[in-house]
């Protein structure tokens, strides 16, 4: 029977994950050194090689989860084939967004350059999948850019563009979450965003 690892290395390598996401997001993934992981997790670089072998190797498990996450709601979207779920669809994606935001930053707003990374090459195919089976064939070029803004954009606000907030904003997640599925909804699933469908005040 495998060993349990201990909790406080458990805790340790989850701290790493963390801190790491945060500066990866922050600062990206080329200019963050295991270093600066360390310093700002209250750890020495040893302990992070303890944990991690390297820099991508830290990357990889602390992408992993929204990856996977994504991945599985690709699967589940392609495999229906149904357009009418591209509304749950949204929903999912801002539920994902808002859960793994650094980690989905770095892969949505850094993939392409750092498209040589095994977690970073599952997470661009899962994109486009998801870009695929959203804009067909025939796509128009505006429905490509609703697509890459709506996605790019949501990850590029909950991270990096959240320091154009005003400093003593206090919008909640709640908050975000029901603007971010509006805005999306509307890039994404423009049918369904249809007058029927807006509120009274709008129509």
């Amino acid at each position: 029977m495998p060993s349990t690892p201990a909790p406080s290395r458990v805790r340790a390598a989850d701290e790493l994950k963390h801190v790491a996401l945060e500066q990866f997001a922050a600062v990206g993934f080329g200019a963050t050194s295991l270093q600066t992981i360390a310093d700002h997790a209250g750890y020495s670089k040893s302990s992070v090689l303890y944990h991690f072998a390297s820099k991508e190797a830290l990357l990889d498990a602390a992408v992993e989860p929204a990856v996977v996450e994504f991945e599985r709601l690709v699967d589940e979207f392609v495999v229906a084939g149904d357009q009418a779920r591209r509304r749950l669809l949204v929903d999912q994606v801002v539920d994902l967004l808002l859960a793994h935001r650094e980690a989905v930053h770095v892969f949505l707003i850094q993939g392409q350059s750092l498209g040589e990374l095994p977690i970073i090459v599952r997470a661009n195919t899962a994109v486009r999948r998801l870009a695929a089976a959203i804009c067909h064939d025939r796509a128009s070029v505006t429905e490509q850019v609703r697509f890459g803004v709506g996605l790019g954009g949501a990850a590029f606000l909950l991270t990096a563009g959240r320091a154009f907030d005003d400093p003593g904003s206090t919008t909640s997640d709640d908050e975000l979450r029901d603007a971010l599925r509006e805005v999306l909804a509307e890039l994404l699933d423009p049918i369904s965003m249809s007058i029927v469908d807006r509120p009274a005040d709008q129509n």
